[in-house]
Formats: structure tokens, sequence, C-alpha cells
């Protein structure tokens, strides 16, 4: 992956943790800058540490992973990108309005799924983005996922207690769109290039 389209992944990524931010800004009576950050943090964090721990469960199985690897992350991308955008349409989804230890536990880690089998893609593309090693780009772009995953969520904290729930359903479409996307590119690089 090239330094744009880790960039796009990380926006994409961002998408769950921003509509569920968007949610909580909605649903609390009083946001100050405590729960910014609150949701920033606990939705940045999860998302750098999950696609890492995902890279390492890669890196286990790598000699396989190489074989089918464009396949993988094909599959892996459009089918996380489908399932944000499936989700994007479902009406079920409730947001906890607390921003306690329990609820932003359970919201990272339900956000954060997608990156882990993302991370597990991590072993298929070369060492490029900053033409550094395989360890150094993957700490590099995980780093990065969280920091724009923060920032996305302190966004979507704001814009939920400002506009409310309409940019919701868009921001998981985009998102979706954004990682089927990625996964088109892997398996049509790796078919004709």
């Amino acid at each position: 992956m090239d330094i744009f389209e880790v960039l796009l992944l990380s926006v994409g990524l961002a998408m769950d943790a921003f509509a569920v931010s968007v949610c909580k800004g909605l649903a609390a009576k009083k946001v100050t800058i405590k729960e910014y950050l609150l949701c920033g943090l606990w939705f940045g964090s999860f998302q750098a540490i999950m696609p890492f721990i995902g890279f390492l469960l890669g890196t286990r199985f790598e000699k396989i992973i190489n074989i089918i690897a464009p396949w993988l992350a094909f599959v892996l991308l459009a089918f996380i990108g489908g399932k944000m955008i499936k989700e994007a349409f479902d009406n079920d989804e409730e947001v906890k309005p607390g921003f306690d230890l329990k609820t932003m536990f359970l919201m990272a880690v339900a956000t954060s799924i997608d990156a882990l089998a993302v991370g597990i893609t991590f072993v298929a593309y070369p060492a490029n983005v900053l033409k550094m090693g395989v360890i150094a780009n993957v700490i590099f772009t995980v780093i990065l996922i969280g920091v724009i995953t923060l920032i996305v969520s302190m966004i979507g904290v704001w814009i939920g207690k400002k506009f409310g729930d309409k940019l919701k359903k868009g921001a998981e479409i985009a998102g979706g769109v954004i990682l089927i996307l990625i996964g088109l590119k892997t398996i049509i690089e790796y078919l004709f290039f």
C-alpha cells in the first residue's frame, strides 16, 4: 500500500467509529472536552491496536497468506465494506448515551472488529508505504489509523451534538465503499500487474 491507500484505509475504518460518535453526541445531554477526548481515545486506540493484532496473527500464517494474500485481502475488505454498507441501512442499532468505561469499551471493540480483519491483510502488502521495513510500515499504518479515528470520532461527537442523525448513514456507506475499492484495487493489481 502506498501512503494514499493508507490514508483511505484509515478513513474507511474510522467511519464506524464516526457513526457511533455521532450517535453518542446525539444521545448525550451535555458534551464537554472530556467526552470528546474519551470518545476519540477509546475509538482511536482500539482502531490502532486491532489491526496490529490482526497483523501479528497474519504473520503466524505468512507462507499460506502469501499464496492467497491478494484474494484474502479482496474478500476481507469487500466483506467488511459490504457489512458496513448493510449496517448503514439497518435501523436496529442502539447507542447508549453514557461515556462510562463499560459502554465505551464495548463500543470500541464493536467498531474495531473490522480493523482486526484488515490487519491480517497487512501481511500481503510489500513494505513500500514510506520505503521502510514491514514492521515499521505496519506501526506507521496503525498509528495513522488510530490518529485519524481519534480525530474523526471527536468530530463525530461534535456533529452529533450539532446536527443530529442525518450524517450517520452516509458515513457508514462511504467507509464501506472505500474498503471495497481498496480490495478491488488489490485483486486487479494481482491479476493484471
